[in-house]
């Protein structure tokens, strides 16, 4: 039998399974989000990031959390790589700064070295949190625009509108499901997200769309010159079978690299890529699985 036309058949007789796979993934994000919600950064709350490294090896954790807890109780040491503690505080000046060394060293039993220090203030991150909402709400606006104009001319048997439905459908299902992975890793693993974490969402949704519009598009012109007046159902799974190779490959050299990235990359970008690597993994599945698939289950509705 021909692969394509195995493909084709394959996706669009079991759209409902994948629609109940995605459905479980976005119901388990949004309930990771309602009952634990995210753990925001400092960049969004305000306060001191440090990376600390201990040459002579690292000592134990409890023993930092009570030398810092006399500077800021609320303090938090997390282990990070072999030798390293990533600790989060409330803002410090200099002065605080200074104690916070001196008291690294456990009263000189250990000898910490500095990698990173970043302190925001509370006004600066209400402001990067105020910024993020609307770069990804910009981000959706501008999207749903390119796809209204791109696709003016479908009219039949799904019109225009629709395939802009379908696309933001696509585009909430791939920012949810990393956003809810993210919940479920801060409250089990600490897991924060900052504007790394947007930067990443906004690069997701780029993505998706971009997969999702390649299929699209050839739907549409598959409807515009086929000869014969086929059903739509059978359009749309004679587009995917076309695009289907492009996507798993494109989409598979972006996660080699993101994988990479994820384990030689460091810590300052490990959470970047595994956002990067969850989504784009989410929204090759959708472009594919789940976008143009509702194109028909729309197409047969309207029969009804």
């Amino acid at each position: 039998m021909d692969l394509n036309l195995t493909i084709k058949m394959w996706v669009i007789n079991n759209r409902k399974l994948f629609y109940a796979f995605s459905g479980t993934l976005v119901a388990l994000s949004l309930l990771s989000l309602i009952f634990w919600g995210l753990n925001p950064g400092i960049d969004f709350t305000g306060g001191t990031l440090i990376d600390v490294a201990y040459s002579s090896g690292r000592p134990d954790q409890s023993a930092v959390t009570q030398a810092l807890s006399p500077i800021d109780p609320t303090a938090s040491v997390r282990p990070s790589g072999d030798n390293e503690f990533i600790i989060r505080m409330k803002a410090l000046d200099e002065n605080q700064h200074a104690t916070v060394k001196k008291a690294l060293t456990l009263n000189g039993s250990a000898q910490p070295m500095e990698k990173t220090y970043d302190s925001i203030g509370p006004v600066l991150g209400a402001e990067a949190l105020r910024k993020a909402y609307v770069s990804i709400a910009l981000v959706i606006i501008g999207i749903v625009l390119y796809i209204t104009f791109a696709f003016r001319k479908v009219s039949e048997p799904v019109s225009s509108w629709k395939y802009g439905l379908v696309a933001i459908a696509a585009l909430v299902h791939d920012v949810i499901i990393p956003t809810g992975a993210f919940s479920i890793l801060g409250h089990f693993a600490g897991y924060e997200v900052d504007t790394l974490f947007v930067t990443a969402l906004l690069v997701i949704l780029g993505f998706s769309v971009h997969d999702t519009i390649v299929v699209f598009d050839r739907v549409r012109e598959n409807l515009k010159y086929s000869s014969a007046k086929k059903p739509f159902s059978e359009v749309v799974g004679a587009s995917i079978s076309q695009t289907f190779t492009r996507s798993i490959n494109t989409s598979a050299t972006t996660l080699i690299a993101l994988v990479v990235l994820y384990f030689v990359g460091g810590v300052s970008t490990e959470h970047f890529s595994l956002a990067l690597i969850i989504g784009i993994a989410a929204g090759t599945y959708s472009s594919i699985f789940i976008g143009s698939p509702l194109l028909v289950t729309i197409e047969r509705w309207q029969k009804k």
